[in-house]
């Protein structure tokens, strides 16, 4: 949508040279007037994204309709274009919230960047509350997917094969969202039972089988009573296997076998058990080298390959990130019972123009950690740097000059986490219940510290 601007000048002269730069070099719509009470009238009838005000008029001067409009409408740019330009009334106008102050006479390339500046920051700004009034009626996490034509490519997809029962692929770099993808299948299916989860790299070889099939009681040392599966739990339902690719040879035979036969048998049992099971499996490695590495087994993945989603990584659909942005600032901010309002135009710019090699869940952590540390109504850039940056910047070599002695407080802890459980991941190899052991933390209370400073234990993992 075309931003809209007023002019308002005395020298008539001057209102056409800005309508005919206006109308010839921006796609701009633009009403002129040389009287401060009829631009007044034309606030009250109708949203301006931007105003250009002359300092010296008759009626009134530049500062005092500056102060009218702002009262009228707060959200609309104002910039005071003068030849009697001092020190003292730039400051004044910066103060009463005018976004620049241009003296006479002016460069045509001076203004157009000005104008330009001014309307990217008002369309961020139109962006903004739209999101936030999409959010506040949004009851269905469906949106979460994204708006991006690539995400919204998958969402058609999904509602087509989701009511099948056909197994699921899902691949994508690690934090996409694949489980995400995978509960809305679940979701839009008609499976009655319930979506349930596991993450085969989270477990050995030796407790992966008796977490997806049970055990029996006396089955091994500590099985004190009988125990049902994840399959069992999932019977009617859809059993997501997050990192497909972790599974031993071993444990994918069986996989297999139950895959076919729609059977299994907890260990220990000699009783075979039957469960209709829904099969969405995901990983953020390439299935089909594994084959050729013989280290997944070929019938597996075309039993499991019959419908494949790729989710594109966050840098290729930068259009999602405000909407998730948002997203992850109301959750947190309900969460610690803040009272954030949204982001800076400069923290909005520098979420979207960010690598984000670690795709949502990174975006997540960053947001949360910036809930966690920021001291006013809006989360700017300084809260959510260095962490979304692809290069982490040590705490020591900002400028902090101009931030409060709380705030540099939590940052410089918030730098000894990040830095001290690098260290400690690396050590341990991303194993988090060796690390928690090691630092001397309970791994419940370690985990919500690694994920608060955006790390991710996969990446440590050789």
């Amino acid at each position: 949508m075309p931003g809209k601007i007023l002019a308002v000048d005395d020298e008539v002269d001057m209102l056409r040279l800005l309508e005919r730069i206006i109308k010839s070099k921006t796609g701009y719509d633009i009403v002129t007037t040389p009287s401060s009470e009829r631009a007044i009238k034309f606030i009250h009838k109708e949203y301006f994204d931007l105003v250009l005000i002359d300092l010296k008029m008759p009626e009134m001067n530049g500062m005092e309709l500056l102060k009218k409009i702002k009262a009228i409408e707060p959200d609309t740019a104002a910039v005071i274009i003068t030849a009697y330009g001092t020190v003292e009334s730039a400051v004044e106008a910066m103060k009463l919230g005018a976004l620049d102050f241009i003296t006479k006479p002016f460069k045509q390339e001076q203004i157009l960047l000005t104008i330009n500046r001014a309307m990217e920051i008002q369309s961020l700004k139109r962006e903004n509350r739209r999101l936030k009034e999409e959010l506040s009626q949004q009851r269905d996490a469906d949106f979460i997917v994204g708006k991006s034509p690539a995400m919204q490519s998958i969402y058609k997809y999904l509602l087509q094969v989701a009511p099948s029962s056909a197994p699921v692929v899902i691949t994508g770099e690690t934090g996409t969202g694949k489980e995400l993808i995978a509960r809305l299948v679940h979701k839009h299916s008609r499976r009655k039972g319930s979506f349930v989860a596991i993450n085969c790299s989270a477990f050995p070889e030796t407790l992966i089988e008796s977490e997806l099939f049970g055990y029996v009681k006396g089955a091994f040392s500590g099985a004190i009573k009988d125990k049902k599966g994840l399959v069992e739990e999932a019977d009617n339902g859809t059993l997501f296997l997050d990192e497909i690719g972790d599974l031993s040879l071993l444990m994918q035979t069986k996989l297999l076998r139950f895959l076919q036969e729609g059977e299994f048998r907890p260990v220990g049992s000699t009783i075979t058990k039957k469960a209709n099971v829904r099969i969405i499996a995901a990983t953020n490695k390439d299935l089909e080298e594994l084959i050729r590495e013989d280290k997944f087994r070929e019938d597996l993945y075309y039993r499991i390959n019959v419908i494949k989603i790729h989710i594109p990584p966050l840098r290729e659909r930068k259009e999602d990130i405000p909407l998730l942005a948002h997203y992850f600032l109301k959750k947190y901010a309900e969460l610690n019972k803040k009272n954030i309002k949204g982001f800076s135009e400069k923290a909005m710019i520098e979420l979207i123009n960010g690598s984000w090699p670690g795709n949502i869940r990174q975006l997540e952590n960053v947001i949360e950690r910036a809930v966690i540390i920021c001291q006013k109504e809006e989360i700017g850039p300084l809260d959510i740097d260095p962490l979304s940056k692809s290069v982490q910047t040590p705490f020591g070599q900002k400028d902090i000059s101009s931030i409060s002695f709380k705030e540099a407080r939590n940052r410089a802890i918030l730098d000894f986490y990040y830095h001290y459980l690098t260290n400690l991941l690396t050590q341990c190899k991303g194993n988090v219940s060796q690390a928690a052991e090691r630092c001397g933390l309970k791994r419940q209370y370690l985990y919500r510290l690694i994920k608060l400073v955006g790390l991710d234990p996969d990446n440590f993992r050789t």
